[in-house]
This record gives structure tokens, sequence and C-alpha cells, in this order.
């Protein structure tokens, strides 16, 4: 069984992303999604990750709390 914690940290780390806290507040910062995009739909995504994305929340497992802290993030309207 993973035994992986879950954070935002480690969903970048999944994703292939730097998962310090410097390079996720950059991410967030460099990409607005508007209200009317899905997370798993956004075209920075690579197939992999967007795949990712989407399984997880479906799943709505123990992943499925970090991925939509992301996408809560990804929507803000701070960045607006």
């Amino acid at each position: 069984m993973d035994e992986t914690p879950i954070t935002l940290e480690n969903l970048f780390n999944q994703l292939g992303l730097d998962a310090d806290r410097a390079s996720i507040e950059q991410f967030v910062a460099d990409h607005f999604l508007a209200e009317d995009v899905k997370l798993g739909e956004a075209p920075f995504w690579s197939t992999a990750q967007a795949s990712f994305l989407k399984e997880k929340l479906a799943e709505d497992g123990p992943w499925a709390l970090a991925v939509d802290e992301l996408n809560v993030r990804l929507h803000e309207s701070v960045h607006a």
C-alpha cells in the first residue's frame, strides 16, 4: 500500500513539477483558470498530468483532497 502523505507538495511531485513552496506559489500565480475551465482540461497539462488529475478526482480518494486544493487555488479570483 502506498504510504505517501497526501500533500500539495507530493501532488506536484506526482505531476513531475517542482514541489517546493516557492515553485508551487509561482505555478499558481502563472496558471490562472477561468471559472468555466475544468482543472483536468487546462491547456498547460501534459496528457499524462491531465489523466492523473482526472483519475484522482473521479476516484474521490485521498488524492482528491490535494487535487481539489489545487483546483481551488487555480480558480481563485485573486488572479483576476
